[in-house]
């Protein structure tokens, strides 16, 4: 038998075979495997532009959905709302987005982002665009926008 610094690293035969043989992991467990390696990837990205994954949501969600509660930034960026005040606290004594009474609502703030906040994602999105060219490389044009759409049919069938 080799000594341990000898043996080769390079799987067997056998051992391809029984993972060719393996069952395939559930779409759950892979999603979840895909959401963690993201989370992972996204903050170290976000990290020299000094901010957070959780804020870089948070802008996301009130360019995409405009004017929104706390509430409802919370709900949308998968936190808590004492989270979301924590994260929109900080963001508003960064400039990147401002607190306004609701017109509709005597009692609701709304956040809304600022241009300083629309620059900051930005710069985010360009931040973020190696990230995801890495993870569709190889993948066909077709084959990613199907993925997109089944994706964002996942999630509206979860949030229900």
């Amino acid at each position: 038998m080799k000594p341990a610094a000898q043996r080769s690293t390079k799987p067997t035969d056998a051992a391809r075979d029984a993972a060719k043989t393996r069952a395939p992991q559930r779409l759950t467990y892979v999603i979840g495997n895909l959401d963690r390696l993201l989370r992972r990837h996204m903050t170290d990205a976000l990290a020299p532009l000094g901010i957070t994954l959780a804020q870089y949501t948070a802008l996301s969600v009130l360019e995409a959905r405009g004017p929104s509660s706390n509430a409802k930034v919370a709900e949308r960026s998968f936190i808590t709302p004492q989270s979301a005040n924590e994260v929109t606290s900080a963001m508003a004594g960064r400039g990147w987005i401002m607190r306004e009474a609701d017109p509709n609502h005597g009692r609701v703030i709304l956040l809304r982002l600022t241009p300083e906040g629309a620059a900051m994602l930005r710069e985010c999105e360009a931040a973020l665009r190696p990230l995801e060219s890495r993870m569709l490389d190889g993948v066909p044009r077709a084959d990613a926008d199907a993925a997109q759409h089944w994706l964002e049919i996942f999630v509206r069938n979860l949030r229900g």
